[in-house]
């Protein structure tokens, strides 16, 4: 949530950057009318509380006087229904005026590319060189059936499509990404790890940005009303809702590995093939709070962590500045770290590391005092994958894939593996 006093204190500016992200000004406009309303209505609020206070003292005086307060009190009941109406109506507008602020994404950092699609991402750096084939190379699903180890069919017999079975070496593979992630961040980066629940209520989502925007995108249960997790950003991120962290407790860095669950919704004829877009996967998430002032060294060293896991595998990958138009809606600025899929021969995202300044913070209250005496401040949330297991999965079988059909496993994931090299059929 953007800090509502600003907003009101800056209206052009704020125009102007949503305007480049390209967000709707018919969103701020109508923030815009209901907090002119809102201060209308509060100014009539606080004059008829003004006006009641000084009726009481007057009936007060009148009292000590020995005077008879009958035309006061009159007066006083003749005000109090129209004082309780507004107040009604004001509180009416401040929950329209909550609402609405809630539609309101956030704003992109002066760093950020102006752009208008996808397009116009701006690659930092690249890491390894895509492989030359000297055969015709197979789509990760191809190896992955040929091979026994990737299941579709009866993953949309026991659910429906976008699903997948994962056995025998494929689903310790995919264990083994997790695990090696997992001590990576933990062991050598300093994360503390996170075994977070996997349903979580709406303050949570609000608190993220999930909820309202999003929620078409979302499993939700039909009793409880509690979500499946779209991300483990959404639990690890409200460890601290409504909290204040004391003194000297950022930065707090957090690891957690959750599958999570996605309706993709606006997403149909996208990626209908493998396991690029599916409505359940791994992921290994990072989650940072940071003071303001460090906290986009944070999403500097946060990137740097996400590309060590690809460079111990050994995959060839690249890192783009996403422009103003292609923003989630919570960040303020994100990179992009992107694979590389021979099937496809082009980069595609395994992890997208932003930050939100204090944009979640504020929905979730989430504060901190830089000193014992100093008064409370919001802190800076920065989340990203570290990184999304499944399409690691597939980006090993495609960049290491043999003529033979087999896949060579990277050295990283060996040990993981009972010291396994390759992966071939039976």
């Amino acid at each position: 949530m953007l800090d509502l006093r600003f907003i009101r204190d800056n209206v052009e500016f704020v125009r102007e950057r949503l305007a480049a992200r390209g967000a709707a000004p018919s969103t701020l406009d109508e923030f815009v009318q209901l907090d002119t309303e809102r201060r209308a209505l509060l100014a009539e609020v606080e004059g008829l509380r003004q006006r009641r206070n000084e009726l009481s003292k007057e009936v007060a005086e009148l009292k000590r006087q020995g005077t008879s307060t009958s035309g006061v009190v009159a007066r006083v009941a003749v005000e109090a229904p129209l004082l309780t109406g507004l107040e009604k109506q004001l509180k009416e507008k401040e929950e329209l005026l909550q609402e609405a602020a809630l539609f309101l994404p956030n704003l992109p950092h002066a760093s950020v590319p102006i752009g208008k699609s996808a397009e116009d991402n701006v690659e930092i750096r690249r890491w390894g060189t895509p492989r030359q084939f000297d055969f015709t190379p197979k789509s990760h699903w191809e190896l992955g059936e040929a091979l026994g180890i990737l299941d579709f069919e009866r993953a949309a017999v026991i659910a429906q499509s976008r699903f997948a079975v994962l056995k025998g070496v494929g689903a310790r593979l995919e264990r083994a990404l997790i695990s090696f992630m997992l001590d990576l961040h933990g062991k050598e980066h300093g994360y503390t790890e996170i075994l977070p629940p996997l349903l979580v209520n709406a303050d949570a989502m609000r608190g993220t940005g999930q909820l309202p925007k999003f929620g078409e995108d979302l499993f939700k249960t039909r009793d409880e009303g509690l979500y499946m997790i779209p991300t483990a950003e959404v639990p690890v991120t409200n460890l601290h809702r409504e909290e204040i962290l004391p003194p000297g407790t950022l930065p707090l860095s957090y690891v957690a590995s959750t599958p999570c669950f996605r309706r993709e919704a606006g997403s149909y004829g996208k990626d209908t093939r493998g396991l690029m877009r599916q409505h359940q996967f791994n992921k290994v998430e990072l989650v940072k709070f940071a003071e303001p002032e460090r906290s986009y060294e944070a999403l500097e060293e946060m990137t740097r962590h996400a590309e060590t896991v690809l460079q111990r595998l050994g995959l060839p990958y690249r890192v783009v500045v996403l422009c103003t138009a292609d923003l989630g809606f919570a960040a303020a600025k994100t990179y992009d770290i992107e694979l590389w899929i021979p099937s496809q021969g082009a980069y595609r995202e395994v992890s997208s590391i932003s930050n939100c300044e204090t944009f979640q913070a504020r929905r979730a209250n989430i504060r901190y005092r830089p000193s014992p005496k100093a008064a409370p401040q919001f802190v800076h949330t920065l989340n990203g994958s570290g990184v999304a297991v499944g399409r690691t999965w597939l980006a090993i079988l495609e960049n290491f894939q043999e003529a033979d059909g087999t896949v060579v496993i990277p050295e990283a994931l060996r040990p993981y593996l009972d010291g396994l090299e390759r992966i071939s059929k039976n």
